[in-house]
């Protein structure tokens, strides 16, 4: 008789469950700040607390298929209706929807490296090939390289990727770039899940109209600020939604983070808010820490903010180990470009990114 191991299908044998340390540590020791996971430091508005707890009496209910919040994303963002709208447990649950709709055992999806991790996670475990073109650092930036993309571009290509703006770097990519992607044909993928730090208008929605391949991700867990509710959404041409719509567990998005993604898509005020109080802190952070001389600090239109300290000698895991000590949690990155001096820090809360600004100084400076 066989053993259960031997069942498993080869390319899910051996995989790990996907566990963040850093938000394990966060919950174990409440005391830290959370500055490591591009969460929103404030908390859901009062319109979204009321719907809630308006919802959650209706617990017993199962959901309908969000018809509304689907009509409200595809208003605000020029579509024709909400059948143009496909609704997530998150942007991760989006982006496994997509990639199951698309890629078979062997395919190949092509990633800008470094990003988001999520690709990878949900590319490997359909038996994909990830190929993961870098980035080119370059005048202490990293900077896109559309022209590496589309050379990466095979026969077993089913599926591009690309964040916008990128995480961890913070930057965007030139629209004519995405232009010149979409025109391949190949299904792509492009990440917005912080496109409103910097408004709509760098959104490349508008895309779809042209080119059914082209399909945007979003998430209200940034800049709404609704990360523990789990609500994303992906837009694009709506026979190209309708169809990876069909690979959706039923009843995937709850009834309580839907109506309160509705309210917080309503609240414009409190979006407002947020952008402003965290755009104004990314710039005290930057200029603050732009003063140590050989610390790069990566100029970011996101919630977070990217730096190398290898110049300096330093490694980023002992910043971020020194930061815990702290009583800060940031986030470390892998070697990469001939230095292990990457980090990143999340915005947080204004004393929390005082705070952080001193420790980062007393690390690199030694005042």
């Amino acid at each position: 008789m066989k053993k259960v191991e031997e069942y498993f299908v080869p390319w899910v044998k051996g995989i790990p469950m996907y566990i963040s340390g850093h938000i394990e540590l966060a919950w174990k020791k409440p005391e830290l700040h959370r500055m490591m996971s591009n969460e929103n430091p404030n908390p859901p508005s009062e319109k979204v607390l009321e719907a809630i707890n308006k919802y959650a009496k209706m617990g017993n209910r199962y959901p309908d298929q969000g018809l509304v919040v689907r009509g409200n994303i595809a208003e605000i963002n020029g579509l024709d209706g909400p059948e143009n709208v496909l609704l997530g447990n998150g942007s991760s649950e989006v982006y496994d929807n997509i990639f199951r709709c698309f890629v078979a055992v062997g395919d190949e999806v092509i990633q800008h490296t470094p990003c988001f991790g999520i690709y990878k996670l949900r590319g490997t475990i359909l038996g994909a090939k990830m190929v993961s073109v870098p980035m080119v650092y370059k005048d202490k930036r990293l900077q896109y390289d559309p022209d590496a993309i589309i050379k990466a571009i095979t026969d077993k290509t089913k599926i591009i990727v690309i964040a916008n703006p990128n995480n961890p770097t913070g930057n965007f990519m030139d629209a004519k770039d995405f232009v010149r992607i979409a025109e391949t044909g190949i299904p792509f993928t492009v990440d917005e899940a912080y496109v409103e730090y910097a408004g709509l208008g760098m959104s490349q929605v508008g895309l779809y109209k042209k080119y059914k391949n082209v399909i945007i991700t979003r998430t209200l867990s940034k800049a709404y600020g609704l990360a523990g509710l789990r609500f994303g959404y992906a837009m694009g041409d709506k026979d190209v939604i309708g169809q990876i719509s069909a690979a959706l567990i039923p009843w995937n998005v709850g009834t309580i983070p839907m109506w309160a993604a509705l309210a917080a898509l309503e609240d414009t005020e409190a979006l407002a808010f947020r952008v402003k109080f965290n755009n104004s802190e990314v710039d005290y952070i930057t200029e603050s820490l732009s003063e140590i001389a050989g610390l790069v600090v990566f100029a970011t239109k996101a919630n977070y903010i990217f730096f190398d300290c290898g110049a300096l000698g330093k490694k980023g895991k002992d910043m971020v180990a020194f930061a815990e000590q702290k009583g800060l949690i940031f986030r470390p990155e892998g070697e990469k470009y001939g230095s292990d001096g990457w980090f990143r820090i999340t915005i947080g809360t204004k004393d929390e990114n005082r705070m952080a600004v001193n420790v980062v100084r007393e690390f690199m400076t030694g005042k």
